[in-house]
This record gives C-alpha cells, sequence and structure tokens, in this order.
C-alpha cells in the first residue's frame, strides 16, 4: 500500500472514529450514523467508507481524530492554507455535520429542565457544547492559573492561551476585508451555523437557547474561550448597543430566577471601564464562585426607603456595593437608585468628576458594572461596582484604569471577569515571565540586553527587571525565580484593580466611599 493509499485509509477510519465518538456522547442518535457518515465521506469526496474492522475505543475528545481529518483537507485543498485560523474554520465546518440542528437543541433543553431541572438542562448544554469541540478544551487547558494570595483574598490569575494567535499575513489580509455586513458581530444570533472566515470565526457548532428577561427575547450560549466554570454569554435577540438602564438590572435579577445556581453580570456601557463589545447588548455568566463573591463587608448600611434591603461596602481594591434582600423587587429599585444616584455624583477631592465639558457639551463619566447571583439563604444578591472613565494628562488611557507602570503586564480594560479578581492576561506572558525568569536565574546577558536594548523582546519589562535585580539579584534558583514572578504578577493584579478602584482602599478613600453612601440616604447599622 503506497503512501498515498495509507492516509486515504486512515481518514477515512478518522471518519468512522468521529462519528463512533459523536454517537457515544449523544451528539447524534443510532438513526442518524449513516446519515452523518455520508456528509463526511461528501465533504471529503470520498465514495464509500472505511472497509475495515473499526476498534472500539473511548475518545475523552474528538481532537485525534479531527486533526487526521484536518490534515487531510489540507492536503487536498479544502482550505487554502494550513493555518491556525484556516484549520480551525474546517474543523467547525466538520463538527456541525455531527450536531442536532438547533431546534432539537432546545427541545432537548426544555425536556431535560421540565424532567430533571434547570442543573441538569445546563449541565447537558454544557456537555453538548464542550463535546462538539465548540469549547476547545484542549486549548484552555493550555492557560496557565493559579491562586494568588492578596490583603483582599485569593485572587485568581490567569494568563489567556486558549484563543490562537493569527499569524501577520492572516492579520494584513483581514485588514483588507469590508466592515462585515453578516453577522453583524460576534454575539449576534445569526453565528449559529455560519461558517465564518479569516475575520469571523465558524459557528457550524454553535447552539443557543432562546430566554425571556424582562418580556424581551435573549439568547444563552457558552463561551468558547471558558475563563471560570460554565461560562456563559447571555444576548440579546438583535443587534442593540450595551445600555445600562433599570431594565439591565431587571433583566440580571430575571437570570438569576430562572438560573439560580448562575451568577450573571453585565460590563459597564461606557468606554475605557466598558468591555470589548459594546455595540451589542450581552451579558456574561456562570457557575462559579469568584474572589469577590468571598471578599467580606466593612461596613453595612440601611435605607428607609428600602425596606428588608442592606448595603455593604465589600473589602476590596475597587469600589463595591453589595445589595442584598429577599425581596426582588426591592433589590431592583435599591440597585437602580444607587446606579442613578452614582451618575450625578461627584467628589472633587478624590478625583471623582460625574461630567466633563467638551466642545460645549456635558459629557458622563459614572457607571457601574452590576453583578447579580443568589444568597445562600435564597435571597438575591448584587454587587455594584462603581466606575468612572474620566481621563487627564497624567493618565490618557483614564484615571481609574491600569496605569502606565503597569501596562508591561495589563493594559486593556478591566471588564468584568477582572472586576471579580480573575485577571486575564496576554498570552505573551508566558514566553516574556519565562525570560525574566533566566535573568533572575542567571542570564547576565539576556539582562544587559534587556535593560539596555529598546528593541530587546523583552524591553517592556526593563524597569521592572531592574527593579527586581536590585531586590533578589540575578542567581536564584530557578523555581524560586518562578514563584517570586507568580507572586509579582498577582501582586500586581491586586494593584490593578486598586487603580480602576474610584475610592482607593486607603483611609481617605474609604472616608469618601461612605460619604457618597450617606449623600444618598443610606445610615449605617
Amino acid at each position: 500500500m503506497g503512501a498515498e493509499e495509507r492516509n486515504r485509509q486512515e481518514t477515512l477510519h478518522a471518519i468512522e472514529r468521529l462519528v463512533n465518538y459523536a454517537l457515544e456522547q449523544g451528539l447524534i442518535d443510532w438513526w442518524d450514523v449513516d446519515y452523518s457518515r455520508n456528509r463526511l465521506l461528501e465533504l471529503f469526496s470520498f465514495d464509500e467508507p472505511f472497509a475495515g474492522e473499526v476498534t472500539e475505543e473511548v475518545l475523552t475528545g474528538p481532537q485525534e481524530p479531527l486533526e487526521i481529518l484536518i490534515d487531510y483537507g489540507v492536503s487536498i485543498g479544502l482550505i487554502p492554507e494550513d493555518t491556525a485560523t484556516y484549520r480551525d474554520l474546517l474543523d467547525a465546518q466538520i463538527m456541525g455535520l455531527l450536531m442536532p440542528r438547533p431546534s432539537e437543541t432546545i427541545a432537548a433543553f426544555r425536556r431535560t429542565e421540565t424532567e430533571q431541572g434547570i442543573i441538569a438542562a445546563t449541565d447537558a448544554f454544557y456537555k453538548l457544547s464542550v463535546d462538539s469541540n465548540y469549547i476547545r478544551m484542549d486549548r484552555v487547558r493550555q492557560n496557565i492559573y493559579w491562586e494568588q494570595p492578596t490583603s483582599f483574598g485569593d485572587m485568581e490569575i490567569t494568563i489567556n492561551l486558549s484563543k490562537p494567535e493569527k499569524n501577520p499575513k492572516e492579520i494584513a489580509m483581514a485588514k483588507l476585508l469590508p466592515p462585515p455586513v453578516y453577522p453583524k458581530c460576534q454575539l449576534c444570533r445569526e453565528n449559529v451555523g455560519y461558517a465564518g472566515r479569516i475575520n469571523h470565526p465558524a459557528r457550524q457548532n454553535l447552539r443557543v437557547i432562546p430566554l425571556t428577561l424582562n418580556e424581551e427575547p435573549w439568547f444563552f450560549q457558552y463561551s468558547p474561550y471558558v475563563y471560570y466554570n460554565e461560562h456563559c454569554i447571555v444576548f440579546h435577540h438583535d443587534h442593540v448597543p450595551m445600555k445600562l438602564t433599570r431594565d439591565t438590572f431587571k433583566r440580571l435579577l430575571d437570570f438569576t430566577t430562572l438560573f439560580p445556581h448562575y451568577f450573571i453580570g453585565s460590563n459597564a456601557d461606557l468606554p475605557i471601564v466598558g468591555g470589548s463589545i459594546l455595540t451589542h447588548d450581552h451579558f456574561q455568566g456562570g457557575r462559579h464562585t469568584f474572589p469577590l463573591e468571598k471578599a467580606p463587608v466593612e461596613a453595612v448600611f440601611s435605607h428607609s426607603d428600602f425596606a428588608g434591603v442592606t448595603v455593604g461596602m465589600v473589602k476590596w481594591p475597587m469600589s463595591v456595593l453589595r445589595v442584598n434582600g429577599q425581596d426582588r423587587e426591592a433589590v431592583l429599585e435599591a440597585a437602580d437608585d444607587l446606579y442613578e444616584k452614582w451618575k450625578q455624583y461627584s467628589d472633587p477631592s478624590v478625583d471623582v468628576l460625574a461630567f466633563s465639558e467638551e466642545k460645549g457639551e456635558s459629557v458622563p463619566h459614572n457607571t457601574v458594572t452590576p453583578i447579580v447571583r443568589r444568597s445562600a439563604d435564597g435571597g438575591y444578591e448584587a454587587d455594584i461596582v462603581l466606575r468612572n472613565n474620566r481621563t487627564n494628562e497624567q493618565h490618557p488611557e483614564g484615571i481609574f484604569h491600569p496605569h502606565r507602570e503597569m501596562h508591561h503586564i495589563k493594559k486593556e480594560n478591566i471588564g468584568l471577569i477582572e472586576v471579580m479578581g480573575v485577571a486575564i492576561l496576554p498570552g505573551r506572558l508566558k514566553e516574556e515571565l519565562a525570560g525574566v525568569a533566566d535573568i533572575l536565574s542567571g542570564d547576565k546577558t539576556l539582562y544587559e540586553e534587556t535593560v539596555s536594548d529598546p528593541a530587546a523582546r523583552l524591553a517592556v519589562h526593563a524597569d521592572w527587571v531592574k527593579e527586581l535585580a536590585a531586590r533578589v539579584g540575578i542567581s536564584m534558583a530557578r523555581e524560586d525565580a518562578e514563584a517570586l514572578l507568580r507572586d509579582e504578577v498577582g501582586s500586581k493584579f491586586a494593584e490593578i484593580l486598586g487603580h480602576a478602584g474610584v475610592f482607593k482602599a486607603t483611609t481617605e478613600g474609604r472616608e469618601a466611599f461612605e460619604r457618597f453612601v450617606v449623600s444618598i440616604g443610606y445610615r449605617r447599622q
């Protein structure tokens, strides 16, 4: 048997293995086996299936047979180039042929919810998203993760390696493409089943569940880049921009009534302090206990207008008010009142200004990052994180944003996930921190290059490297250097959250924080 025929037989065998995997995991039913096999044979231009014996096996994921099929697809020209982006497009196309239709997925979710409850329904839906390779667990497992003790509790630090990086040629090609018309963004419902392109991911293996929040149509899906357990996205039926209003709090409370085992939160709706996608209204949720949720309350307040509701100042580097109550409507009214009062509040003594004048117009700067979950006693708990997006000459990227001395670690917006104490740090840090560890464990040549050459690969860390070398030297054991860097990065993340806090975790800052709470009618208990 020649090499070409061996390759052909291996690919046919991979089709059988993948179909068996899909059947075993419940992606398809017994009656779908022949149909699914034929769809894959058609895709790869085969006239007949594998004729040999297929050994029984238990695959924990589809990656092994998938890689064989994608390699064969490259060899016969199914994709124009053998790059990560094009391989991902073919990956989703293959798995899309082994998926239930959207209506079948929705019907199965509703049936499980009715018969076994909402937790069983989300368990099955999450499993479908993993088994179909929509959630790339093989990549998620590559993320670097550790817990970092701080004075505010243990923060969770992640270096994100799950998103494949585009090569320079792909980036250049994407820039030449016209602005997207369909789907309008990666959150639109029209992504379900979409084939994708060089500047838009394939979504043939995406499935979504319709929801009603605040008597409006929304959808529920999982994130392909799970930053925490069962990381989900809830998005509006229509491509409408994010805007925080009383309705936002109503939607969040509605969701936690439907999904009491999940938290849900919204990014802020202003640039700098907002999320990465402000053009499509959406929330993020999941089944995870974040460091913020574990943070204690330093002072408790009550208001005569909101019976049964308490508001606590949370011990956290950002400025967080925790609203608690058994009555959902009372929590809604208290949270909305806090938000509306905060939008108008200024305290120049701590650099908090609600508005500025630009070209004769009043520009708002205050907003919030709201997070809602059910409390242990079955009530409702809302963390309202106060945000301000003002800039000045010293901090042109944002006064309450990671300051420039932190940009070598993190310069992106502090969004919802990080507000709650989970750092999403850029993938570049994996190699860069390894280089800094090399320096601290004796690489003098790399040290000299880093501190003297602005074009050096570690030049972004030059100031930090000099400070570390002065403090601990450059003759540490490798393991000790790596442990030190984990501590340093984790501590810097806590500092970054402090930069984003409008009222600082100092005596002066806490006094200013309490002034705001008292100014809107609350009294300390």
